[in-house]
Order: C-alpha cells, then sequence, then structure tokens
C-alpha cells in the first residue's frame, strides 16, 4: 500500500505525461475514472450540505486547504489560537483527528498552559455544540458587545471567563456542516496544485474555482519560493478571486529535542558537519529536509513515507539499514532528524533506533513581510474581518 500511495504521488505532482513510467501510465485509466466518481460525490455532498449548515454563538475561523498535505494548516491553526489565546479570547480548535492524531498531539503540547480548548471528531458541529454548551461562550464581535449597555463590565467578563470565544477549524475548507465567518485558504508554494486534477488522479480536493469562496489565501513556503514564482502564484490566485487578500508564510527552525528527552533544547548547530537521515512521513517531505539542509550538515539522505503514515518494526528496520549504510560510507554515526508531526504520532517507536540518536526539528509559523503585509496587518485583518472587540489589556 505505501508504494501505491507513492506511485499515485508521483503521478499527481507530475506535470508532463513524458516524464511517466509505464507504470504510471498503467494506473492513469482507473484514477482517472476514480477521480471523475470523486467528482460526482462532491458535488452530491456540497448540495447535501447547502441546507444543513449549523451556525455557532461565536465567530469561526476555517483553515483549510485545496490539496492533500503539506500546506501548513496546522502551523496556522497555532498561530491563531495563540493571537486570541493572547489578547483575551478563548479559542476552541476543532479537527478531525484524521491521521492517528499526530496533528492534535502536537497542537496540544505547542498550546498547552494556554485558554485553548480542543474538540476531535469527525461531526464537529456536534463536537463544538457539546463543547460549548460545557464551557459557555461570550460573542465578542462589536455588535454583540454594544447590544449590552454595561460594555465595562461586558468587556471584563470575556477577558477573565475561559468561556469560549472563538472556534477555529483545522482542516475544513471541505466540511461544509458548520457556517464559518472567514475561511483561510493554505497553499503550498513549492507544489502549488501538482498536475491540477481532483483526487486521486491529482490532489486537489476541489476544483480550483473553490478560492472563490476564499477570504484569504496564504503561500506557505514563500521563503523557499523566487520573488517570479511568488508573483505568478498571486496573479494566478487573484485571475480566480481579485478581492481575495494574499500573505506569505514560513516555517523558522528553532531548536531540537532527542527523542525520549523532550524537555532538553538543543541549539541547531547540533547538525552542522553532521551525517543526516530525514525520515518523514507528512504531506510534504521537501520542505523538511531543504530546512536541513541549509544547516550545514555534512551529507542529508532521505526516507519518504506517506502522510500519516504510522511507523511499524519493518520500517524501524530499513531506517536501520539505510543507518547502517551511512556510517559505513562516512565513517561518523549519522542522526535522525523528523518532524514534530511525526513525533507525536508515535512518541515511542524511534526510541528502537537507539544507539542512533534521533532528533525532534522544531519550528515555528512566521509571516512574511510582503507587498506591505506582514504579522500585524494579518491579525489587523482577522480583528477586522470579524468584527472582534478585543480587550483593553490586547
Amino acid at each position: 500500500m505505501e508504494k501505491l500511495r507513492k506511485v499515485v504521488n508521483e503521478i499527481a505532482y507530475t506535470k508532463k505525461l513524458s516524464n511517466l513510467s509505464p507504470l504510471h501510465f498503467s494506473l492513469l485509466p482507473f484514477l482517472s475514472v476514480a477521480s471523475s466518481l470523486y467528482k460526482l460525490a462532491l458535488s452530491i455532498r456540497h448540495r447535501f450540505f447547502l441546507s444543513r449548515i449549523h451556525r455557532l454563538p461565536v465567530p469561526v475561523i476555517s483553515v483549510g486547504n485545496l490539496t492533500w498535505g503539506g500546506n501548513g494548516k496546522t502551523p496556522m491553526v497555532e498561530f491563531i489560537a495563540r493571537f486570541f489565546d493572547h489578547s483575551g479570547i478563548s479559542p476552541l480548535v476543532l479537527s478531525r483527528g484524521y491521521g492517528g492524531g499526530d496533528e492534535v498531539n502536537m497542537l496540544q503540547r505547542h498550546l498547552l498552559g494556554t485558554s485553548t480548548k480542543f474538540g476531535v471528531g469527525a461531526n464537529r458541529a456536534s463536537v463544538a455544540s457539546h463543547l460549548i454548551q460545557k464551557y459557555g461562550y461570550t460573542d465578542c464581535r462589536k455588535s454583540s458587545l454594544y447590544e449590552n449597555q454595561n460594555l465595562n463590565w461586558k468587556a471584563q467578563n470575556y477577558l477573565d471567563s475561559k468561556t469560549i470565544g472563538i472556534v477555529v477549524l483545522d482542516d475544513a475548507m471541505q466540511h461544509w456542516s458548520l457556517w464559518r465567518d472567514l475561511d483561510i485558504v493554505m497553499v503550498n508554494g513549492l507544489t502549488l496544485w501538482g498536475n491540477g486534477q481532483l483526487l486521486p488522479l491529482g490532489p486537489l480536493r476541489e476544483p480550483l474555482t473553490a478560492l472563490k469562496r476564499a477570504d484569504v489565501v496564504v503561500i506557505h513556503h514563500a521563503d523557499l519560493v523566487s520573488d517570479c514564482v511568488l508573483e505568478d502564484i498571486e496573479s494566478m490566485v487573484q485571475g480566480i478571486k481579485k478581492s481575495v487578500s494574499i500573505f506569505f508564510t514560513k516555517m523558522d527552525p528553532t531548536y531540537l529535542f532527542e527523542v525520549g528527552n523532550i524537555n532538553a533544547k538543543i541549539l541547531l548547530t547540533a547538525l552542522h558537519e553532521a551525517t543526516i537521515l530525514c525520515v518523514s512521513a507528512i504531506g510534504s517531505p521537501e520542505p523538511f529536509v531543504k530546512r536541513v539542509q541549509e544547516m550545514g550538515a555534512l551529507y542529508v539522505d532521505r526516507i519518504d513515507f506517506s502522510d500519516h503514515h504510522i511507523f511499524h518494526a519493518r520500517d524501524i528496520g530499513m531506517i536501520r539499514t539505510r543507518l547502517g549504510e551511512l556510517e559505513r560510507k562516512f565513517g561518523l554515526k549519522p542522526i535522525v532528524v523528523i518532524t514534530e508531526k511525526d513525533y507525536d504520532r508515535d512518541t515511542e517507536i524511534l526510541k528502537q533506533l537507539y544507539p542512533f540518536k534521533t532528533f525532534v526539528l522544531c519550528s515555528t509559523l512566521k509571516i512574511l513581510p510582503y507587498r506591505g503585509n506582514n504579522e500585524d496587518s494579518f491579525k489587523k485583518f482577522l480583528k477586522g474581518k470579524l468584527k472582534l472587540e478585543f480587550p483593553a489589556t490586547e
């Protein structure tokens, strides 16, 4: 199954048919039929939910994408949750918990100590309703606040309260059962939309025209793309929806920690002049590998698994075999580097790589200054679009 997923992924991100192998070509008819059926099912599902959209009593932000994995959705959810928590508004993050819950586990670890609450389940409307009933809510939109004559008391109430003030949907562009006040669409600047075809022939979950629903498009990994390419992406997006706001982000590596010792931060310089094996099971491994290469390693090798792949004993055996080959070739004991998402999927199994060291690369999403937009303007955009009244201590 893992090999099949890899072949399908190669087809999805190959823009020239002439680059495909006979094996790839043999799968095209089946994938084309499946893609047509997917398009039909997508249309039926969308019509079904049009009359069944559930509204929550607080603002809802959707962070989603048009392709599978690797677009920076989860880091953006964390960024938004931190912003609102810091501003005195308690966020509720809703996730479907796909792939073993690795993304939720990472978010819970990162947002520990904040007022953020989490809900996991396929029926996010039901989960949200249950948690809002449990914790209570405060609608912090200006129109709601001014309905109350005692504005100062109202503002102080939601500043001190742990009631839910905003809902953030993780990976929800195709989750139509909930009304959203703001749609953020994440785009991988390195891979974009692959061959432009719908699943499983291509990586698209919806046709590109779905960008018309977006309030803001965020081009992720923008620092790994030339200015010329960024301008082309910007023109492409505005060709679909001219009025959409566009921001640019990157992942900024901050530190490492060793599997089995999460509390000890290790400087990034630990990878300098080292032999590295990057192991990942994420949607887009290329940016992760590129960032490790930029840290001055002697040599960087890689093993890529499909997104959300759960590591098993045979995988550990394959990784150990590659590590042995690298050790014999370079005369140095290589270091394994993984992502936080891979760590949080299973915090124990990678300990079996001992005596080889396994480091986890920790990174933070940063909004890049571009064409007058920056982190401050993004926050102002969120506040203005949602018509929020923040506490005076913001």
